[in-house]
């Protein structure tokens, strides 16, 4: 789904393409966050959240300073993409253009992927509700443009959710 949300923002079939192969590290950081808050059935308490968002600068860190683009790509989508574009996001809380724009993407194929299919926490949403949803964060928790490529491009967005479903 980042690969078609960058090639839609005009990017390179190169940089799509390492969009593509780094998007799927964006919660690498995860693994050091202890089982018992990652596999809560229900909501997270107050600690519990504090430690799950953790996961951003665990995965950042792992990522960073490699020399490797690939890398790089991956170190900015895993510090980035809980940003919300009106700044409410984390861990840095900056907003819209000053989100990486690797971030921004990423962002809303995994709150797209993480709406529509089963989590211990929460059972799948309608996709009609999680679309209605990413169109009514546009400008709030989204990139307004990259909510316009997802528009666009909701068929080819359909057909790889549904190939990749959980």
């Amino acid at each position: 789904m980042s690969y078609v949300l960058a090639k839609d923002l005009g990017y390179s079939e190169e940089f799509a393409l390492r969009v593509k192969i780094a998007a799927p590290l964006h919660d690498i950081g995860k693994i050091g966050v202890p089982d018992h808050v990652l596999n809560k059935p229900g909501k997270l308490n107050s600690n519990e959240w504090s430690i799950m968002m953790t996961h951003v600068d665990m995965g950042h860190d792992m990522l960073k300073g490699s020399g490797r683009e690939i890398m790089d790509f991956a170190a900015y989508i895993a510090r980035d993409h809980h940003e919300k574009w009106d700044g409410t996001g984390y861990p840095r809380g900056v907003k819209g253009e000053n989100i990486h724009v690797l971030g921004r993407i990423v962002a809303v194929a995994d709150v797209f992927d993480a709406l529509v299919n089963k989590r211990c926490y929460k059972k799948a949403w309608a996709m009609d509700d999680a679309i209605a949803l990413l169109k009514k964060e546009s400008g709030f928790h989204f990139d307004p443009t990259i909510i316009q490529g997802f528009i666009r491009r909701l068929d080819d967005i359909l057909d790889i959710q549904k190939q990749y479903s959980d």
